[in-house]
């Protein structure tokens, strides 16, 4: 069979091969379909596949439904994984197949190994996935960590199916909330150094930020200290708030932290400004880097934003827009008609002070995504930017560039229950439960299979005592213990000094006729279509629930019939379907970047 064989694909290709015949009889019109409908049927009393495609091509063909069908099965090519075809009720097309056809499949899992499972259907294309993304002004959070997980599982299964992918991480390290960790740290060192202030109310305090304030004093003594009346000279700083709130408005907030941010760096100076900003900075990239390592998800690109700011990208696609007719200016700011392609209101690319702004650099951004040539860009965001996808997707088109080469991928956010109740969100590390908590807590496979077990656009519920029992109940283990019981299976069989003869297996895998093998062998069929559904859909819950029903056949046979038999033909067609399994399941969850462990 060629690479990426699947039941599904070898059916399509007899109905093709059909109704080529038919195109050439004259039966059907010059034109092919596409597309060629087959589904599995839900009660195999009706087949194992069935297909509509008499009652599609019908009103074309001017035939009746039933009358091409009839056309389509006497047009089908001879095929051993065939048993009968029917046609059924107005037109559809019914495929049984032969025991032979999953006996096919056995062998190609086990001869195939860990490449079961990929194929070429985007050979030649090249996709660009770029999640997580979260600004480096503070550690990842629970919310990350299923970006991540879900990213990066998008990313395995478009490579699982033949596309090129890149993996790219955008870094935000440019703009206000950068500049607004920096002047945090900064006013952290100060109270270190004994100074005494009012810690802005939207200033970053986690620990982390003390942390590296701490690490400055260390390093460096006293050197970035000035006196807070300095600091603070002019700034309405009797009206902040504590800890815990403010009594200003938010505009008056906002501008507060501002003026205090244009302070620090009169006060320090270019050079000493620059290196409390870099190392805020490269201190809490280097801890996103690490965790998400840790995680499993790794990328080929970390792209700067500030690149895009000195390469001049920003500045030529403001002029790029202002070109096509499509920036106009007011109250001193330069405005793109965004609303001419259906978003709600046209948006600011330059303020009034002559600062372009983040949108502006991430049309930049997106544009230079396109200009790479990926022939797909997938984004993977937060469900709270769900407004921001119209005015991207605008400007791109109203830069000639195609807006459908661009999807973005929504992730709502995850509620963590302990005990049945949800779980408190704030640490000690800031206004959130970090990614890194949470895999120390529940470990990085149930995070991983967790995060992904519901679609991206639906809230998760994360059960952390789910995730830390070992049950049937946990999903992720119920999966991981159907693999340990396999290898289990195998380590028995060298106990009582069996080998296994997978040829002899193979050659006997008509024994196998027991409900509960036919059910597991139907399963293992559907693995490839699952993989290609789930990257084509970008739906790695798909995978995750097909894993569960994999595992949960082979614990219903495990738990029925003996794997290792007096009979030796039977034996070994027995171990031949476990090892299936096994491989399946081993290659399912390398997708979802989860371990297959052995033992447990």
């Amino acid at each position: 069979h060629p690479e990426g064989f699947s039941l599904k694909t070898h059916l399509q290709n007899l109905i093709a091969h059909a109704l080529q015949s038919l195109l050439e009889s004259g039966l059907l019109s010059d034109t092919m379909p596409t597309d060629i409908p087959l589904e599995r049927t839900r009660d195999r009393t009706h087949g194992d596949f069935a297909s509509a495609i008499a009652l599609t091509l019908a009103k074309t063909a001017r035939r009746k439904p039933r009358e091409l069908a009839e056309h389509i099965v006497a047009a089908l090519p001879s095929s051993d994984h065939l048993a009968k075809v029917e046609i059924a009720g107005p037109g559809f097309i019914n495929f049984f197949l032969a025991p032979a056809a999953y006996h096919a499949v056995v062998r190609e899992i086990l001869d195939r190994g860990d490449a079961f499972g990929r194929s070429q259907l985007g050979a030649g294309r090249r996709v660009q996935v770029e999640f997580v993304s979260a600004n480096p002004t503070g550690p990842l959070h629970v919310g990350h960590g299923r970006g991540a997980a879900f990213g990066a599982t998008v990313a395995n299964l478009l490579g699982a199916v033949g596309y090129q992918v890149h993996r790219e991480y955008y870094v935000n390290d440019a703009g206000r909330q950068m500049n607004i960790l920096a002047v945090s740290i900064w006013l952290r060192y100060l109270e270190h150094c004994g100074e005494r202030l009012q810690f802005p109310s939207n200033g970053y305090r986690g620990d982390y930020v003390r942390a590296i304030a701490a690490r400055i004093y260390a390093e460096h003594g006293g050197a970035y200290v000035l006196p807070t009346a300095r600091v603070f000279q002019g700034l309405p700083r009797d009206e902040i708030g504590d800890e815990t709130g403010t009594s200003m408005a938010q505009g008056d907030r906002e501008a507060y932290i501002d003026a205090l941010v244009e302070r620090a760096q009169t006060l320090l100076g270019e050079r000493r400004y620059r290196f409390i900003f870099e190392l805020g900075l490269k201190t809490i990239l280097d801890d996103i880097r690490d965790d998400l390592r840790e995680f499993g998800v790794v990328y080929e690109e970390w792209y700067s934003e500030r690149a895009l700011a000195t390469n001049g990208a920003v500045e030529k696609v403001i002029d790029r827009l202002r070109a096509a007719g499509y920036v106009y200016e007011q109250d001193g700011a330069s405005w793109f008609r965004s609303s001419a392609f259906g978003d709600e209101k046209d948006r600011v690319v330059r303020r009034e002070n002559g600062q372009t702004t983040y949108f502006a650099s991430d049309i930049a951004y997106h544009l230079e995504k396109f200009e790479r040539g990926f022939d797909l860009v997938i984004d993977v965001w937060g469900a709270d930017h769900h407004g921001y996808i119209p005015r991207i997707k605008a400007a791109l088109q109203a830069m000639g560039e195609n807006p459908d080469r661009l999807a973005v991928l929504l992730v709502q956010f995850a509620i963590l229950y302990r005990n049945g109740e949800r779980a408190q969100m704030s640490t000690r590390s800031g206004e959130f439960v970090t990614l890194r908590e949470l895999r120390q807590e529940v470990g990085n496979d149930a995070a991983r299979f967790f995060y992904v077990m519901r679609k991206s656009e639906q809230h998760l519920d994360f059960d952390l005592d789910l995730a830390k029992s070992q049950s049937k109940d946990n999903p992720v283990y119920y999966v991981q213990y159907a693999h340990a019981r396999v290898c289990s299976v195998l380590r028995q069989a060298r106990g009582k000094g069996l080998s296994r003869d997978e040829a002899h297996g193979l050659a006997h895998l008509a024994l196998l006729t027991e409900p509960h093998e036919e059910i597991l062998l139907v399963a293992l069929s559907r693995y490839l279509e699952v993989v290609e559904a789930a990257a084509l859909n970008h739906e790695p819950h798909q995978l995750a629930h097909y894993l569960r029903e994999l595992a949960n056949a082979f614990h219903a046979y495990y738990n029925e019939h003996r794997v290792l038999v007096p009979d030796d033909a039977l034996r070994d067609a027995r171990l031949n379907l476990s090892l299936a399994t096994r491989q399946v399941i081993k290659n399912g969850l390398a997708l979802l970047g989860v371990s297959a462990p052995e033992v447990m």
